[in-house]
């Protein structure tokens, strides 16, 4: 027989390595190496399902013959889903879809295929939950439950052998941490079963033309557990997530091979289950009857929509000899350089203040448009002086303190202007051709005129 050979890969880049070291030499991260034995160069899987590696059926064509026809879609039947995914689910498409445990990715995929399975075949397979717990919570939710057909299994290759007897147009693997191949010596969840499955169950997506969704474990940061190389398999990578104390969930992608990567979905968990938010400003502008220093409404920019959320900050005398800078939903080492162009640039020192940054509603917000309403905020908070209800304001900041214009501005007012807002203050080169009706914009080039116009 031939012996087994073992490789040592990084979990956080996926690089190999001969033998076990404390450090990855391609990222640098310690601790990160786990052994996987490598399978012999003739195996039982590589017999039986050699088809489905298309060997010598391959072949070469120059750019100009391939066509370009527009990749087919079908829609899930939930809009924000569509949206986060690029306009629909592509046929042969691999997704992966990871959550915080609780967070309602099963009950989103059960949803999905639910109704999917009233148009195309739909195979659910379950690898966590036994079949009547999943029939419990379809009931529960009153989907329809008459055409979806239900597969309890953790083998991979016996679920590809019954999804080429079944043909389905859709699967749902949940989850990817439980499967397992038989020639793969390792445990399930481990690198090598994630990663080998992972692997198996994507190229027999794109040979039998069927999307899959994989549902997948997060980490305690909130990341996909298993190795990196699990996304760079797949085509498309979107995360649920949502406070344990809130209703709402957020379905971001990190990775889409068709589509933007920017969007967002928003769903509600009620008893019915996930239920799709149309608006979702007016969720995240639910503010308090009594305007508080320190609040302001800013419009960020997610994928192809504008989006209305409250920015608050608190600004208060530090007992500390290094007072503390803390930014939720917002990038911590931005909060400190602003605070910096607001020490040199508008003359405020805050070097013995404790800064406190939230964003309402748990959004996390990644772009510099986001600027100047933090930093209007702060001096709100500092100065215990309470800004109007009806203004909005957006723009990025420099380090020499001018105000640089962002995308998108102008359906960032109209966005605005359908809320009720009256004031924005924006940068010049977002300053709206012809006027809003109903608004007042205040176009400003540097920080020292953002101030004056508070």
């Amino acid at each position: 027989m031939a012996k087994a050979k073992s490789a040592y890969v990084c979990n956080d880049c996926g690089s190999d390595h001969p033998r076990w070291q404390g450090q990855c030499n391609a990222c640098g991260a310690w601790n990160t190496l786990t052994e996987v034995r490598l399978g012999t160069a003739k195996s039982a899987r590589t017999e039986r399902y050699s088809g489905y590696a298309g060997a010598g059926s391959s072949q070469v064509q120059t750019l100009a013959e391939i066509d370009l026809s527009e990749v087919p879609r079908f829609s899930s039947g939930y809009s924000e889903l569509d949206r986060v995914l690029g306009g629909g689910i592509v046929p042969g498409a691999a997704i992966l879809i990871g959550g915080n445990p609780g967070a309602g990715k099963s009950t989103l995929l059960l949803q999905v295929m639910c109704q999917l399975s009233q148009q195309m075949g739909a195979l659910y397979v379950t690898g966590e939950e036994s079949l009547q717990q999943v029939a419990m919570r379809a009931n529960r939710l009153s989907l329809p439950t008459d055409k979806l057909k239900m597969l309890s299994e953790t083998s991979v290759e016996q679920i590809c052998l019954i999804a080429e007897r079944e043909k389905p147009a859709i699967m749902v693997i949940d989850s990817i941490q439980v499967m397992h191949m038989a020639d793969v010596q390792s445990t399930p969840g481990s690198v090598a079963q994630v990663r080998e499955s992972a692997a198996f169950l994507t190229r027999f997506a794109k040979q039998n033309n069927v999307a899959i969704f994989m549902v997948g474990h997060v980490t305690k940061d909130g990341t996909l557990a298993g190795p990196k190389v699990l996304e760079h398999c797949i085509d498309c990578s979107v995360l649920l997530d949502g406070n344990g104390d809130s209703r709402f969930r957020t379905l971001r992608s990190h990775k889409n091979r068709f589509g933007a990567v920017n969007e967002l979905g928003v769903f509600a968990m009620t008893g019915a289950g996930l239920k799709e938010v149309a608006n979702p400003s007016a969720i995240f502008l639910s503010r308090g009857e009594e305007q508080a220093p320190g609040s302001v409404v800013m419009v960020v920019w997610e994928g192809t929509r504008p989006l209305l959320v409250e920015l608050q900050a608190l600004v208060d005398h530090s007992q500390l000899a290094n007072p503390r800078r803390v930014a939720v939903g917002l990038e911590q080492n931005r909060l400190a350089m602003l605070l910096a162009v607001l020490h040199r640039h508008g003359g405020m020192m805050m070097s013995d203040q404790d800064v406190f940054a939230n964003v309402v509603g748990g959004v996390k917000v990644a772009e510099t448009g986001a600027d100047l309403a933090l930093l209007l905020a702060m001096v709100s908070s500092f100065r215990d002086h309470t800004l109007s209800r009806d203004l909005v304001v957006f723009g990025e900041v420099g380090l020499s303190g001018e105000i640089r214009p962002v995308t998108n501005g102008q359906e960032r007012l109209s966005e605005a202007a359908k809320h009720g807002f009256r004031r924005a203050i924006v940068p010049k080169g977002n300053a709206p051709r012809q006027p809003i009706e109903g608004m007042e914009v205040i176009a400003v080039g540097k920080l020292t005129e953002a101030l004056d116009a508070l």
